[in-house]
């Protein structure tokens, strides 16, 4: 019997081989478990098309996160902040800080832990952070820290 692997089997295939397979081990086994779909034409249609749309929806969110990765590199955040008499941040800038001055000012949503801090942010001054947008895609922000 022919079967389409739905997930990986390690001793017969990767997800989306068609395999051929003694009865018993695909109906029992592969069928049963959930790791592969007796490979009718209308199987085998279905997936193509569902490998399709899940191809087009990767290339629209690399493409929205290259816009936003644009978009942020060539904004210039300001956060006002507290400073004492040495000159320091009461307190420091955290990345929750910076994910909402984001929204508050460019109506940019940005998850607080894509947001790392290289060290962390005590004085006044002009610093890099790096935003992660997903799928491997990085952004810059530069983010200025001014008296309040």
């Amino acid at each position: 019997m022919k079967v389409l692997l739905i997930k990986d089997v390690k001793s017969l295939g990767k997800v989306g081989e068609v395999k051929e397979v003694k009865d018993g081990y695909g109906k029992n086994f592969l069928i049963g478990k959930g790791f592969a779909k007796h490979a009718t034409a209308e199987v085998l249609e279905q997936w193509e098309k569902e490998q399709a749309q899940i191809k087009a929806n990767l290339e629209k969110e690399l493409e929205i996160a290259n816009k936003q990765k644009e978009m942020i590199e060539s904004l210039k955040l300001t956060i006002k902040h507290k400073v004492g008499g040495n000159g320091h941040l009461i307190g420091s800038i955290t990345s929750k800080e910076i994910a909402t001055a984001l929204k508050d000012q460019f109506d940019l949503d940005i998850d607080k832990k894509s947001i790392t801090l290289k060290n962390p942010i005590k004085t006044p001054g002009v610093f890099e952070v790096d935003c992660k947008l997903g799928h491997g895609i990085h952004a810059s922000l530069t983010v200025d820290v001014i008296e309040a």
